[in-house]
């Protein structure tokens, strides 16, 4: 993420007056965003802004405060505060996200976490119609778009259409490996959408502060009626949105 020299630049006026000093500043950060600073930019410290603007530490904190919650910045843990990028934005459809990337010319990449066979807890054998001791493959990834860690997917496969899933290529599409190994074209499936906010163990590979808001999608998918998959997926609220249409009955 780049971060760009801008101390040379003369600085806007934070003023006494009606209108409180983190509002201008907020006012004053904004026209920054996209001008001064592109998209993923690293801004500057507190300290700079600080001394650059003439105000307090204070000041700053709830000028970044009230940017970072309308999403126009973002910070990421131990490095710094950082410009928001445009969000994906998503249709809800079935499709897999190394072809929904695609389709909007972003480049997906996906980092294996984990790939091992285990008994899966009792909501997921009922989704996959698995009898109890059975084991399924458990498949932990991260997606990434133009680098950008997007997604964490924590899925569960069926071993009776895909025994050997674990043991195949597992960086690209699943569904594309499903169809093009085992025959197995996922055709349909159940999916709920919620919100939440990501605990130590989400948030670091989403390379996000514990706390932040994501949106979590629980899908379980099939072929010709067969379960297949029941993934729950992490997608970071400051990168993703999801677009739907309504008609009326």
């Amino acid at each position: 993420m780049p971060r760009l020299p801008d101390a040379d630049a003369p600085a806007a006026s934070v003023t006494s007056g009606p209108v409180p000093k983190h509002a201008q500043l907020r006012a004053i950060l904004l026209a920054d965003i996209g001008s001064t600073w592109p998209a993923h930019a690293a801004i500057p410290s507190e300290r700079e802004l600080s001394t650059r603007h003439g105000v307090s530490r204070a000041t700053v904190r709830e000028a970044l405060r009230q940017l970072i919650e309308e999403q126009k910045l973002y910070t990421v843990q131990g490095k710094g505060t950082f410009v928001a990028g445009e969000r994906v934005q998503s249709q809800l459809h079935l499709a897999s996200f190394t072809e929904d990337m695609r389709r909007r010319g972003m480049v997906a990449t996906t980092l294996v976490r984990r790939a091992e066979r285990a008994v899966p807890p009792l909501d997921v054998r009922a989704a996959l119609g698995l009898p109890e001791g059975e084991q399924a493959w458990s498949i932990e990834r991260l997606r990434l778009a133009n680098g950008i860690p997007m997604a964490l997917e924590l899925g569960w496969y069926s071993p009776r259409v895909a025994e050997d899933l674990g043991e195949q290529d597992l960086s690209s599409s699943l569904y594309g490996l499903l169809a093009d190994r085992y025959g197995v074209r996922i055709d349909a499936a159940e999916q709920t959408v919620w919100t939440e906010a990501v605990d130590d163990a989400v948030a670091e590979p989403l390379a996000v502060v514990p706390g932040s808001p994501v949106l979590v999608f629980r899908r379980t998918s099939r072929a010709a009626g067969l379960p297949v998959e029941h993934v729950t997926s992490w997608y970071r609220g400051d990168r993703y949105q999801v677009h739907m249409a309504l008609a009326g009955s």
